[in-house]
């Protein structure tokens, strides 16, 4: 056994370094970082006294896994403890990039410069090209670090092409992650996420799990600046539990930091605060100097939210000390707001004034800073009883909003990035109201509605984003009342105080509602009683939301009044037509009024110059082959579609099975029909609205090809007088500040439909097929489609089987 076993070692080929080296590197690339860290260090042990170069490779890997880790100290130490190997170029490149950066993430730039420097001269030889790539990425991180943002996307950009020409795919995904970095702290959020994206996408070639960890970070974080809270926690919160089940301190406290502030935002103090403190206690156990500077910062903010000056103070002078001793002047500026603001809570407007002003007027500014001086400027004014420059200061930072906002290209990101400015339309308009100024309130309320949508329809155009603009174009509501021969209901929801403007074509009055809160609650409560069994008009909701809704304007509201709903916030998934008139017998509203409605004063302004199509031809899709057991074919499709064909003898074209794709809808020229109508399922994504779809029957030999998805939708221009998705949840699930819900019927106004019907709700097969077989039947008499659908509806109410609005309620008329 002995010899045998003995024979059989003999024979065994030695273990070769670049194997073992290559199975360490393997595992820093998957992010198993601590098993990379310990097959480094056994590698260097193995091969220091044999093979030194060898040897001193496994020690730059073992630093490398420190650095991705955070481990910045640990990285100078191990790189210091035996010298290199003489005459290896290379390896000296490799270890001062490792030097240089582990020294500017505890914000030693002196010694990060020097080893970056010296690295440089190396790599001026053609000869040294392995690291020359990570040190491009460690002078652009030092760039970065330091306010040197030009400087750094030009490194990050050499790097980048450094790895496409030696096709190191690894270093291509982190060059690109580190782009998607400087373009978030450049605010290019939209250029952040495609480059962040990519480099998603190279990593996945190479399975490096921690930089599509990072990358995704990233991406959240880019969602949080455009807005978009909801798409930024999904990010963020997959992130942070990827790294904490890695073991990935560094990348998990940048994760908990993004984390809270979502949390902040939302009024989650408790969680916000426990975010925050774990990502300083981390940051301060890998003595990471920049990301101890964003705690610090965050938590001087949440501790003023949550009314301690003193700790908001406290916080924000240690933030503001290690901006100094780094050199960073724009990272002042961030605590320096804090400490406005406390001096404006605690009496001292003078110091407030001077650092308010220093903050607006400083050349390196950031737009989003900038914006949240000039807002607390003007509470700092309002609350001094100085009203025109409260008003003055108010304009400035709605101004260096929209120039912000200009820069946005893609128009998915802009529905969501007028959120940010929501708190100070709000405070402005509670100011205006507050001076009487009621006319001038609705004119910059109608002016944050539909803003995306009105400019892709061309109803407004951008407004100049120049500092001091004269605001939003003039506005007569009362003759828009009078055009649209009814009364218009617009509805402001705001923190403190909610308002109604009733507008008739004689006057416009203003009542004052509860807070949005307030609203907003009821109205989620009410919304869930509608889809459920139980008898509406007995409840207490539905009665209430009517006492705060619509009856402080009731004298204005004449028996069967056409009524135009412009709603804010959670009212937009709000039906009003089921709202409980509480005398003389509970009534649902429908019975007393036509409803329909509209986004914006400007969008209805514009749907009532526009004439009707005088010749009608109908485009009818669906009844589709079942794309998937998700959605079945839906048994009442055909006929519910020959009940709608019939009303079209003449002029029609119907796709329907195998006929109804996506692509006959878009290649069919939807633009040269007067009505359009789908049966079909339908689908709405909260997480991207442009991404809801009406499923059709698949593309032949494409059976992924049946969503005919909204953004594509609204790449197509409509003529169309009438568009109906007789589907599930065609009105969407996601609801944008000012912007209302996004989803398919959206789209389809985006296109320029005139009016769209579609369902807030899931919808029943033999309820909608009754619904729309009377609605048809009264647009063949020649009624309008808001007073075809109320007909329709009314007649489901009147009914034994559909009497409940969960089954005439879901359908709504938008006109845009």
């Amino acid at each position: 056994m002995l010899v045998l076993a003995a024979g059989t070692l003999s024979c065994r080929p030695r273990e070769s370094p670049q194997l073992t080296f290559d199975h360490a590197n393997l595992a820093f690339l998957h992010g198993d970082l601590q098993q990379a860290q310990d097959e480094a260090e056994h590698g260097f042990e193995k091969y220091r006294n044999s093979n030194p170069q060898w040897a001193w490779k496994f020690k730059t890997l073992e630093a490398k896994a420190e650095l991705a880790q955070g481990l910045f100290e640990d990285v100078l130490k191990l790189l210091k403890s035996e010298p290199l190997p003489p005459n290896d170029s290379e390896l000296g490149v490799s270890t001062l990039a490792l030097i240089g950066a582990a020294n500017v993430q505890i914000h030693n730039f002196t010694a990060a410069e020097s080893a970056l420097s010296k690295a440089a001269e190396s790599c001026e030889n053609a000869a040294a090209v392995v690291g020359c790539g990570d040190l491009l990425q460690a002078r652009g991180l030092l760039a970065s670090e330091t306010a040197k943002s030009a400087s750094a996307e030009r490194y990050y950009e050499l790097s980048l092409a450094f790895a496409r020409s030696h096709q190191d795919t690894y270093l291509e995904s982190t060059s690109l992650l580190n782009l998607g970095a400087e373009f978030l702290s450049q605010g290019r959020f939209d250029e952040a996420i495609d480059r962040s994206n990519e480099g998603y996408a190279a990593a996945g070639k190479v399975d490096a799990k921690v930089v599509q960890l990072v990358t995704q970070g990233n991406v959240g974080w880019a969602y949080y600046r455009l807005g978009d809270s909801e798409t930024a926690l999904e990010f963020s919160t997959l992130a942070e539990k990827a790294a904490a089940e890695r073991g990935d301190f560094f990348d998990q406290e940048n994760l908990l930091t993004n984390l809270g502030y979502i949390d902040m935002d939302r009024q989650k103090f408790d969680l916000a605060a426990d975010s925050f403190r774990r990502s300083l206690e981390i940051a301060k156990n890998i003595k990471a100097e920049q990301d101890v500077y964003n705690a610090l910062r965050v938590l001087a903010r949440l501790a003023l939210q949550m009314g301690d000056a003193n700790k908001a103070n406290d916080y924000a002078e240690q933030a503001r000390e290690i901006a100094r001793k780094s050199g960073n002047h724009v990272d002042e500026l961030y605590p320096m707001l804090v400490q406005g603001q406390v001096a404006a809570r605690r009496g001292d407007a003078a110091k407030a004034q001077q650092t308010f002003g220093a903050i607006e007027h400083d050349p390196g500014c950031p737009v989003f800073l900038k914006w949240e001086a000039q807002h607390a400027f003007a509470q700092l004014y309002e609350g001094e009883k100085q009203p025109d420059a409260a008003d003055r200061e108010y304009r400035e930072a709605l101004a260096t909003f929209e120039a912000a906002r200009s820069s946005v290209r893609r128009e998915d990101f802009q529905l969501s990035f007028l959120t940010n400015a929501s708190r100070i339309y709000d405070d402005y308009i509670h100011f205006l109201v507050a001076g009487g100024k009621n006319d001038d309130a609705l004119r910059w309320a109608e002016y944050s509605r539909a803003r995306t949508l009105s400019e892709g329809l061309g109803v407004l155009s951008k407004v100049s984003s120049k500092s001091g603009s004269p605001g939003p174009p003039a506005l007569n509501p009362r003759e828009i009342a009078r055009q649209a021969k009814g009364v218009l209901l617009f509805y402001w929801l705001g923190e403190k105080q909610s308002y109604l403007w009733a507008i008739t074509p004689q006057k416009t009055t203003l009542f004052t509602l509860p807070p949005g809160s307030e609203i907003e609650a009821a109205v989620r409560r009410y919304r869930a009683a509608l889809t459920g069994p139980q008898d509406i008009l007995s409840g207490e909701d539905g009665r209430a939301l009517y006492h705060m809704l619509i009856a402080p304007a009731e004298s204005l509201l004449a028996k069967d009044a056409k009524v135009f709903i412009l709603p804010d916030g959670a009212l937009h998934s709000l039906n009003f037509e089921t709202l409980v008139v509480p005398s003389p017998t509970p009534h649902y509203w429908i019975e007393d009024a036509d409803v329909v409605n509209s986004s914006s004063l400007r969008v209805l302004a514009a749907s009532l110059t526009r004439k009707e199509t005088r010749s009608r031809k109908l485009l009818l899709m669906g009844d589709s082959v079942a794309a998937s057991k998700d959605y079945p074919e839906l048994p009442k499709a055909a006929d519910q579609m020959a009940s709608v064909e019939k009303y079209f003898p003449a002029e029609q074209r119907v796709y329907q099975r195998e006929q109804a794709t996506p692509t006959a809808y878009l290649q069919g020229h939807p633009e040269q029909y007067s009505d359009i109508h789908f049966v079909a399922h339908g689908t709405a994504s909260r997480l991207s609205p442009l991404d809801s779809a009406i499923v059709l029957s698949k593309e032949a030999g494409n059976p992924d090809s049946f969503k005919l998805y909204a953004r594509d939708i609204i790449q197509h221009h409509l003529q169309a007088d009438l568009v109906t998705i007789s589907a599930c949840y065609g009105s969407g699930e996601r609801e944008y500040s000012g912007e209302g819900l996004v989803g398919l019927a959206w789209a389809f106004l985006r296109a320029g439909a005139h009016n769209v019907i579609a369902a807030l709700w899931e919808v029943t097969d033999a309820s909608t097929d009754q619904l729309m077989e009377r609605f048809y039947a009264e647009l063949a008499t020649g009624a309008t489609p808001d007073a075809a659908l109320r007909a329709a509806k009314l007649s489901l109410l009147r009914t034994t089987s559909f009497h409940n609005p969960f089954y005439w309620a879901p359908f709504q008329l938008y006109t845009g």
